[in-house]
Order: C-alpha cells, then structure tokens, then sequence
C-alpha cells in the first residue's frame, strides 16, 4: 500500500511539473477549457494522479473549476498580478535572508555557477535559457532557506510570475533581469543577509514596474 501511495504521489508531481510548464509557456493559454480526461490523454498520465496536481494548481490559482465543462486556466489580471506581487515581495526576501544565513559552501558554488551561466545569456538574449536558469536559482535558494512554509506558498506566485514574463517578455529587459538576478545569487553566495534581501526587494521593484509598463500597452 506505502509504495502505490509512493508511487501515485510520484507521477502527481511529475503531472503537476508537466501542466505548471504547459501553462507558463503558454501552450494552454489563459482563458483555455480543458476536460481531465483529454489532458490525461495528452501527458500520459492517469487521472487520479493528475486529478491531484489540478487540485493544487487551482489552490495556486493556476486553474479553475468550472461545473460540467472541466477546467480553465486562469487569465492574466493585472490587477491580481500585482497583488499577487505585493505578497511574493516579502515571501521572497525571507526566503534570500533566510538562504544566506544557512546556504552552505556547495549552495555558494551553485549560485556563483548559475550565476555566470545567466550572465552570458545577457547578450544572447536567450529567453528560454535564462528562464531555465531561473528556476535554477529559485530552486537553490529555497533548499538553502531550509523554510518549507514560505517556499510552498512562493512556489505558485513565482509560476505566476514566470506565465506573466513569458506573456510580455519582448517588454522586458532582459539584461537588467539577469541583472538583478545575479546581484541576488552573488549576495546570498557571500552570505550577506542585508544585502540579500535588499537584491530581492530591488528584483520585486522591477517586475513590479514591468507589470505596470505591460499594462500601459495592453
């Protein structure tokens, strides 16, 4: 029984992976209807699995329920988007204060390596490399925090985010993203809380800004 549960539990994150990326890359686009059935069919996933992984991009308000017509991805609301912002802002300098104050040696290494990678995408202007890289860097950020609590809520604020870059990125500097990014990585590598956090909140204030400019030209 322990390893059925294992193993279900297994292919809900593998679902829930494979539709939080189909919905950032907007492959199903904001305001699209879908039926379980159908997605199951389209990931090779079974429906209790991905019935699980609905289930918890709908509490991250990736998806919603609608009654005898399946699912819809959310739209992109300004409005909320900012909000959501709002929130994330502090999620995320807790996690880069928190991460700096406990990364080890072998975090510092991966963030300096991540970083340098990221840095020589700024002249490519290679999107999907630098959002790859992205992730990267949440991800060793959020093991070094060792905060389960603020990463599970930051988790789907930062999808959100990355649904809305993709969606405006040609609006967007990339370079002053990576930017930003990379003055994040280096200052938690160094262990500098204050500095840390004051990356984060600099990083927050540009996508801040990015939205409201995204909103301008809607």
């Amino acid at each position: 029984m322990l390893e059925d549960s294992t193993a279900t539990e297994s292919l809900a994150e593998q679902a829930y992976s494979i539709v939080e990326q189909m919905i950032i890359s907007l492959e199903l686009p904001p305001g699209s209807v879908f039926s379980e059935g159908q997605l199951s069919e389209q990931i090779g996933i079974g429906r209790t699995p991905l019935r699980e992984a609905l289930q918890k991009l709908a509490h991250g308000r990736l998806v919603a329920s609608l009654p005898r017509r399946g699912m819809m991805v959310t739209d992109i609301n300004v409005v909320e988007h900012l909000a959501m912002l709002e929130t994330r802002k502090v999620l995320d300098r807790l996690i880069a204060t928190r991460a700096a104050k406990r990364r080890t040696s072998s975090h510092a290494d991966q963030l300096h390596a991540v970083a340098d990678k990221m840095l020589k995408t700024a002249d490519s202007e290679d999107t999907a490399a630098f959002m790859a890289l992205d992730r990267q860097c949440d991800r060793i950020l959020e093991i070094a925090a060792r905060n389960a609590f603020a990463v599970q809520c930051a988790a789907p604020l930062h999808a959100h985010c990355r649904r809305f870059w993709t969606a405006y990125r040609h609006n967007g500097d990339l370079k002053e993203s990576i930017g930003l990014h990379t003055a994040l990585m280096y200052s938690v590598a160094d262990a500098d809380q204050r500095a840390a956090g004051d990356a984060s909140d600099r990083l927050m204030d540009y996508l801040e800004r990015f939205t409201k400019e995204a909103l301008d030209l809607i």
